[in-house]
């Protein structure tokens, strides 16, 4: 019987974010009750599907309890199949902040499918100054809509 927490953040420059991510986990663990066994931190896009330590996760059977901050930390994309796998594994998934609104989700998955695909399309560096500058005029416009309510 094991129970693993999971933290990511996407970049090295987030790692003081990583290691607060995995403080509040294992606080939330301990006033759960729950035995902390072991905090997974990975540095990595939550859209990369092939992440190695969230992949040893994932094929470990002895996992019975997994805990993530929010389902983004988990991963952008494909969360019910991850939910799922782990089910049949009867591996329970708990996530911690689950209160995360609709309309902030679909823009956060808006912006990482422009993040992505712009990478792709211009590098890197110039994919995520495309994406900086769309997730601003994003920003400049939800601002604008508030004020016209």
């Amino acid at each position: 019987v094991s129970q693993s927490r999971y933290a990511r953040v996407s970049t090295p420059k987030q790692k003081d974010d990583l290691e607060r991510q995995a403080e509040r986990m294992i606080t939330f663990c301990i006033t759960k009750g729950y035995v902390v066994d072991r905090v997974v931190k990975e540095i990595a896009s939550g859209l990369n599907d092939n992440r190695p330590k969230l992949n040893s996760i994932l094929c470990d059977n002895t996992i019975t309890i997994l805990v993530v901050e929010n389902k983004d930390r988990l991963t952008r994309f494909g969360f019910n199949y991850i939910e799922t796998h782990l089910k049949s594994k009867e591996c329970e998934l708990i996530v911690v902040d689950r209160h995360t609104e609709h309309e902030q989700d679909l823009i956060q998955d808006f912006v990482s499918i422009i993040t992505s695909m712009a990478a792709r399309v211009y590098g890197n560096r110039r994919g995520k100054q495309k994406s900086q500058k769309i997730m601003e005029i994003l920003d400049e416009a939800s601002k604008q809509e508030c004020d016209l309510t």
